[in-house]
């Protein structure tokens, strides 16, 4: 009796395994309305690059280093997509480690294997290193082995992203084949597939993705981010139709959203949750939108028609073409998630210098309280004050976007070091564009929704809206 009910079970268990495989390879999933993500910021005791005891000035020095490589990534995207005549199928930029500030953890396969991937607002191809690899780098955890999972798929060379003029990949040998190429050398090649994905926001509240299009990775070379082998790939979030966005949500809920968590007093961030579709909080009445500038062919970064900036309450007056993106890549303002100090371009157009006069009003402004000026304390930032903790007059910063305002609260406009007694203008030079990084970003709501073209925003709690539900 025993060994019938034992032959019944794993029978059943067949059927079931048979009927669950059917499903996930011949029948098309239905995309999702919601979805929501746990970023954890590359500094935080949850990720695995945590870089452990820091001081607070070592820890903002290390993030602005970063903040620096980020915005080199960005640039030479720019001038390389814009001076060199690419193969779409093989568009060569930076890509390094300090290019991130946000990790994700996934889960790829049935059965799953987890892994880490750097987050990407400006990539659209979501990758991992895979087994049977050609050429992998060490990992520090198992390499994801499609050949063990039994929703792996390839996609296939009659596929609208592997044919016709705008194919992303190309169909070599009966397989769909992507090969990017990164400046400095190093380079991904794979096989694009389908496959299942988890994603998690703890232990007990995950989603299943079925049929995700993504980058079996199995030639890697010169990866940076291979150092200690705990990043595996990228998560592309960008507006490209293979990024998670584009893929995994509805044509009417194609939008994501943070609330980034202010650092704490060791310059610490928080995870905070990234959110999809209808899992987006309901926004407040005083949101503002403004419509993303179209990038340079070849990239797939968020840009934002820039007109003005204000320093309090003094409006600089630039000409209205000064942020503009010009044809040769340069110019433009976009908002990134990898970058920690927002940049503005410190080339003179017009006669005017955007960086220099934007300081040079700050400077205007805490002169005028006779504050004293101290040299540069902190790799980078170069306007620094001693202050006593009764000083209340810090300046906001207001970034004025083609019809709405982003203004900045004053205590996330500076680095301060209020043991020490000094503060920073929290604010980079930029190298022919400028960029809203995640300093700028604290305590704001911040919405990507490509259905209605636009970057939306509005102030907010961020650790009480990060709850999960």
């Amino acid at each position: 009796m025993a060994g019938v009910l034992q032959f019944l079970a794993a029978s059943l268990f067949l059927y079931t395994l048979i009927i669950t495989i059917s499903q996930f390879h011949f029948s098309t999933s239905a995309k999702l309305s919601g979805l929501s993500l746990k970023i954890i910021p590359r500094d935080c005791p949850e990720s695995p690059l945590y870089p452990g005891n820091l001081t607070r000035l070592e820890r903002i020095e290390r993030l602005i280093r970063f903040s620096k490589a980020r915005a080199q990534y960005l640039e030479t995207i720019s001038s390389t997509v814009n001076s060199t005549i690419l193969d779409n199928k093989n568009i060569r930029f930076t890509l390094f480690l300090d290019n991130f500030l946000f990790v994700v953890q996934v889960g790829i396969g049935l059965p799953e294997k987890l892994v880490f991937l750097l987050m990407d607002t400006g990539g659209g191809l979501i990758w991992t290193q895979c087994e049977p690899c050609k050429n992998c780098y060490k990992q520090a955890y198992p390499i994801y082995n499609s050949g063990a999972s039994i929703t792996y798929r390839k996609l296939p060379c009659n596929h609208p992203l592997c044919q016709g003029d705008n194919a992303r990949y190309q169909c070599v040998n009966g397989e769909c084949v992507y090969d990017l190429g990164y400046l400095g050398g190093a380079s991904t090649k794979g096989v694009a597939s389908f496959e299942t994905f988890k994603v998690p926001v703890d232990e007990s509240n995950a989603k299943y993705i079925y049929n995700i299009i993504f980058g079996c990775s199995n030639d890697n070379q010169g990866m940076q981010f291979a150092k200690n082998g705990v990043i595996s790939g990228v998560l592309g979030l960008s507006l490209s139709p293979d990024s998670l966005v584009s893929q995994t949500l509805d044509e009417d809920y194609q939008r994501f959203s943070y609330c980034l968590i202010p650092f704490d007093e060791t310059i610490i961030m928080t995870p905070s949750l990234l959110r999809f579709g209808t899992d987006i909080p309901l926004p407040p009445a005083n949101i503002q939108t403004t419509p993303f500038v179209k990038p340079p062919s070849g990239t797939n970064y968020y840009l934002l028609n820039l007109q003005d900036v204000s320093v309090g309450f003094h409006r600089l007056g630039f000409p209205p073409d000064t942020f503009k993106p010009k044809q040769d890549g340069t110019g433009g303002c976009i908002i990134d998630s990898g970058a920690l100090i927002s940049r503005l371009d410190q080339n003179t157009i017009n006669g005017r210098n955007a960086y220099r006069e934007v300081m040079g009003a700050f400077q205007n402004h805490y002169d005028s309280f006779k504050l004293q000026r101290i040299g540069k304390v902190a790799e980078g930032l170069e306007l620094c004050y001693k202050y006593t903790q009764d000083f209340k007059e810090f300046a906001t910063m207001t970034y004025h976007f083609e019809g709405a305002d982003y203004t900045v609260d004053s205590k996330y406009v500076n680095f301060y070091e209020t043991q020490a007694g000094y503060f920073c203008v929290a604010l980079l030079p930029g190298n022919g564009k400028s960029l809203l990084g995640v300093w700028h970003q604290q305590n704001m709501r911040i919405i990507y929704d490509a259905q209605i073209g636009a970057l939306q925003f509005a102030t907010e709690n961020c650790a009480i809206n990060n709850l999960i539900n």
